[in-house]
């Protein structure tokens, strides 16, 4: 992967690098329990919880295992959101996808949009032949946005991860390249 960190546009929306210049906007939407409620994070406390998810962003992107895109109105720059992926696996051409936003935004069409920005960038830029979605079985909103965009439910992943004191469930999406190819043709064919 790149180190330069690549910025998206969108019809509303800019997806950049997020800075400590983010953390109380960070800290706004995190520390809602709607918010988190499916992201196996407890609220966050305080202004040093969201510098440490800045921390991990920043991270992720330098070590080539992910790149996480903070999602920020064109109008205002003032950051709402994030999406990108973690669990790169370049030798496979592989990666899960993540994305969680204020709920002030829900519902406007905000999170599909940047999902499919999000999505074409790994497929045309990283070269990847799998996307992948973890999603636990009662977050509706979020498994049928992923089903809007083309993703498959595979199966349920059982006790798949230990999150705020429980074992948790996971449905496995995924989207393959061909298939988002096929729905994209005019994307795929300069």
């Amino acid at each position: 992967m790149k180190k330069e960190f690549p910025i998206i546009e969108t019809s509303r929306l800019t997806l950049r690098k997020v800075t400590t210049q983010d953390a109380e906007d960070m800290l706004a939407y995190l520390s809602d329990p709607a918010v988190v409620k499916h992201m196996g994070l407890e609220a966050f406390q305080n202004i040093e919880d969201a510098y440490e998810e800045i921390e991990w962003y920043h991270s992720i992107h330098k070590e080539g295992t992910g790149i996480r895109w903070g999602i920020t109105l064109r109008d205002s720059g003032r950051m709402i959101g994030s999406c990108g992926f973690l669990n790169m696996h370049s030798k496979h051409y592989r990666t899960e996808v993540g994305f969680e936003l204020s709920k002030e935004h829900w519902g406007k069409g905000i999170a599909g949009e940047a999902l499919e920005a999000v999505i074409r960038f790994g497929f045309q830029h990283f070269q990847l032949e799998r996307i992948e979605a973890l999603i636990e079985p009662d977050n509706l909103p979020s498994y049928k946005l992923v089903e809007r965009h083309g993703f498959i439910r595979e199966g349920l992943l059982r006790h798949y991860e230990y999150t705020c004191g429980k074992f948790d469930d996971l449905y496995m999406y995924s989207l393959i390249k061909e298939d988002y190819k096929r729905k994209n043709v005019k994307l795929f064919s300069r």
